[in-house]
């Protein structure tokens, strides 16, 4: 793994102690970028203090105003949550996703996601994520310190990093380029005729997996274009009766 290509991503944190704990963390373990979006005053002595030996780390940190600029240029994004739910796809243990994480980080840029300290990922910046992975903990009490979990995050990736792939993942599409392809397929679900039914949103459920199944595995250049060029015949088959008619009308 190429430690280079793994960017710890802290969304909206709000204490600065904990933004200076997550900095010194992912140094302890060999790791470097560190990036925060709207997140507090990170300037604090406290920081700084709990930062302790990982100064360059916090200084260098990227900001961003939300999930989706920082993830843009990122070609797999994996959220951490311990919350599960039928929207929220496949979650597998963090030992178990630090394999696959690592495989593709040889190649590619991979973000490795935090939520809030008090109320996590939302559910809109779940779906930004190809696929989300948990944390082990008591049911006595589940809830880890934000610092506490980038630590164990960064640990198992070191554990992992080392080992030789037998298959190389090849370099993936961006987010930024993912979405372009999600927002062209959901126009078109809705061209087909795809809406709700009842109280289920169709097109959304589709989305959603989608988003999941695309997300977990990353598209290579190939793939992507492929994708792309299914979507423009099909919009070619389905704009040439409107077109015909159209013409006949006029006629």
């Amino acid at each position: 793994m190429k430690k280079s290509n793994v960017s710890f991503i802290l969304v909206e944190p709000r204490e600065g102690g904990n933004i200076g704990a997550a900095a010194r963390a992912i140094k302890n373990m060999g790791f470097t970028r560190l990036e925060l979006v709207a997140p507090c005053d990170f300037t604090t002595l406290e920081a700084t203090s709990f930062a302790h030996g990982a100064q360059d780390v916090l200084d260098s940190a990227k900001v961003y105003g939300s999930l989706d600029e920082a993830v843009s240029g990122k070609a797999l994004v994996v959220g951490i949550s311990r919350r599960a739910g039928k929207t929220r796809g496949v979650i597998p243990n963090l030992s178990e996703a630090v394999i696959k994480i690592a495989r593709y980080a040889e190649e590619n840029e991979t973000a490795i996601v935090f939520g809030r300290e008090d109320k996590g990922l939302y559910n809109v910046e779940v779906l930004r994520c190809g696929f989300l992975a948990s944390i082990p903990t008591s049911e006595a009490h589940p809830s880890l310190n934000l610092a506490q979990a980038v630590l164990l995050a960064a640990y198992e990736l070191s554990r992992h990093g080392g080992h030789v792939a037998t298959t190389k993942i090849p370099p993936l599409v961006t987010q930024a380029e993912l979405e372009s392809l999600y927002e062209r397929a959901d126009k078109l679900l809705k061209t087909l005729g795809y809406g709700p039914r009842g109280t289920q949103d169709l097109p959304g459920g589709i989305m959603r997996n989608m988003r999941h199944f695309v997300g977990r595995a990353g598209l290579t250049r190939w793939e992507f274009s492929m994708l792309h060029g299914i979507c423009t015949s099909i919009e070619k088959k389905v704009r040439l009766p409107r077109d015909v008619t159209e013409t006949d009308t006029s006629d």
